[in-house]
């Protein structure tokens, strides 16, 4: 069997919901993972998901994207910016996990600064929110790239000769579009944690009712 790539959306802490899915995907050794980013808050162990992605990382071809709750988390970790920002968007659960900023493991920040904000597969582009339609992958602003939505999200071919994989937004199920595939599917909001196989469009989903 030809070897798949994975892409799964937004985890924000949900520890429980991720293990579930890992456990419902078919790896193989040869297997990538691609996690769209927002690993951390709102949800109850976002220290469990760091460790939990840098024990896959040992075993797995993995990529991850830094999304807009790891860029918060870095800009109060190195440089105490933007606090009020980042606890208005769920930085306490996150905080609570660790038992405080100065409990939070070098590897873990060190893991954070190390994520990607965009990555390309092919014709496909894996990035947390989305791109500004009709500007240039090369031109794009980071900014964008964590927090855009509904521009992208209402545009037509935002990125010509491109498909968009992307989470941020949350949708009530798996969006799939010829031109982008939204991944967000409110894990933390009791809905599910999505993945799919890119290769073959299948959907893997698990249920985080509580």
């Amino acid at each position: 069997m030809a070897s798949l790539t994975f892409v799964i959306g937004d985890v924000h802490g949900c520890l429980d919901c991720l293990t579930e899915l890992l456990s419902k995907i078919p790896l193989t050794r040869d297997s990538r993972l691609i996690f769209l980013g927002d690993y951390v808050d709102r949800g109850p162990d976002s220290k469990g998901v760091v460790e939990t992605l840098l024990k896959l990382s040992e075993s797995y071809d993995c990529v991850f994207i830094r999304g807009n709750h790891e860029q918060m988390m870095l800009d109060y970790v190195l440089n105490g910016t933007n606090l009020d920002l980042w606890l208005m968007n769920g930085a306490g659960a996150t905080l609570r996990s660790y038992s405080g900023v100065d409990k939070i493991p070098k590897d873990h920040v060190e893991f954070l600064k190390s994520t990607s904000i965009y990555y390309v597969q092919g014709n496909d582009v894996f990035v947390h929110a989305g791109v500004r339609p009709n500007v240039p992958l090369e031109e794009q602003s980071e900014f964008d790239m964590l927090w855009i939505r509904y521009e992208f999200i209402y545009s037509e071919n935002p990125l010509p000769g491109y498909r968009i994989f992307f989470g941020h937004t949350p949708f009530q199920d798996v969006l799939i579009l010829k031109d982008k595939v939204g991944l967000d599917t409110g894990c933390v909001y009791g809905n599910k944690l999505s993945a799919i196989a890119l290769e073959t469009m299948q959907i893997f989903q698990v249920s985080c009712g509580g």
